[in-house]
Formats: C-alpha cells, structure tokens, sequence
C-alpha cells in the first residue's frame, strides 16, 4: 500500500510493477486483477481553454487523507495492495496529474477499488486547485458531478 505526494512526474509502468509487488509479496498467489486509471490535465473547462492548473495543498493534511482513503479501500474491496500517487505544484496540459491502482483477487474488486479511490479522492482529499488562463489564476470550486460521484459508495 501506498500513498505519496509529488511535484515531479511519475512513471505509470515503475507505479504498476510497484502495485503488483507489493501485492505479490503480501497475498502471494492470490492475485487476480489490477486495475489503475491515469489523470491528465485537461486542457480546457466549461468556459474554453486554459493553459495548465496549479494545485496547493497542506502537506501533512493531504498525505493523512491520501493515507486513510488507501486504507479504507483496501478494507473495503479486499484489496491486495492499492496505490495513490498525485501531483501537486504548476501543471500544464496534457501532463499526469493522479494515478490510482489496485489490486485484488478477482477483477471486479480491483475495478471497484480504483473507482472508490478516484471518487473519493476527488471528494475528501484536501487539494485546492486554480486553473490557469491568460496569465491569471482563478480558483475552481468544487463540481456536483464529483459530489454525486462520491455519492454513490456512501451506501
């Protein structure tokens, strides 16, 4: 299990191999799925194009939610092993922002786990995000759909 904050950029294979040896060591032989999802930085929001996001957040604050979410999924799906890795900082379009995976005996557990993970992350990881436009930076509220998204596993 892990869950870590950065600034620099992460490689989407080392974070996998990462994920399945940690699963390998822990359950070994009862691995059946992984599943890991990428974010990138979009390139534009409801209003047109912006040239990149800057994201902030209290470091101690942030990694004990990254840790706790990590947790929980792995409670919850029965994971084997689950990993965070998000980016903090100046990013510009296109770049990798999140990464999630998870590992699990059988494939819907694992594609459950990387969904709850990216759902609840975007709902109870504290990160404030400005979108950058024009040289300026405007912050960005929180979105309905990532409110109902985080909704749904709170059954």
């Amino acid at each position: 299990m892990f869950a870590e904050i950065q600034v620099h950029d992460f490689s989407q294979e080392t974070l996998f191999e990462r994920l399945r040896k940690d699963a390998d060591t822990n359950h070994k032989g009862n691995v059946g799925a992984i599943v890991t999802f990428t974010g990138l930085v979009r390139d534009n929001n409801q209003s047109g194009r912006i040239e990149g996001i800057e994201l902030e957040h209290y470091p101690e604050m942030t990694q004990a939610a990254l840790e706790k979410l990590v947790q929980e999924a792995s409670h919850r799906f029965s994971l084997r092993s689950a990993g965070v890795v998000h980016r903090v900082g100046r990013l510009l379009n296109d770049e990798q922002i999140v990464w999630v995976g998870s590992a699990a005996a059988h494939r819907q557990a694992a594609f459950d786990g990387a969904s709850f993970l990216m759902d609840m992350l975007k709902q109870s990881v504290p990160l404030w995000k400005k979108e950058l436009k024009q040289g300026e930076s405007i912050w960005v509220k929180p979105k309905a759909s990532d409110d109902y998204a985080a909704l749904k596993w709170l059954k």
